[in-house]
């Protein structure tokens, strides 16, 4: 039985050999492999991109929080501007 896997097993390796070499000797092969080549290099390109889109995201959230906290009406501001209101509407109810 280990014979038979042995050899099932090597016939497999010479028919994969074989269908390698048969790939390579076709024409337009070198193209296929540079073009395979290129693109592990695009994608090394487009992960280091990707890692300086993640720094920008940090940055737009921080800066966000920042722009929501100072655009809010603080509680202050409004409590004088609703007193004189009060005080302007008691003086026009006497008049």
């Amino acid at each position: 039985m280990a014979d038979r896997r042995q050899d099932l097993l090597g016939r497999l390796a010479d028919i994969s050999e074989e269908a390698i070499q048969r790939l390579a000797d076709a024409p337009g092969a070198d193209r296929v492999v540079q073009t395979l080549k290129s693109l592990g290099d695009r994608v090394d390109e487009l992960q280091r991109r990707t890692r300086s889109f993640e720094e920008l995201e940090r940055r737009l959230s921080a800066l966000e929080k920042k722009v929501d906290a100072v655009s809010k009406p603080s509680r202050r501001a409004a409590s004088p501007a609703r007193a004189r209101a009060a005080k302007s509407g008691s003086t026009a109810k006497k008049a």
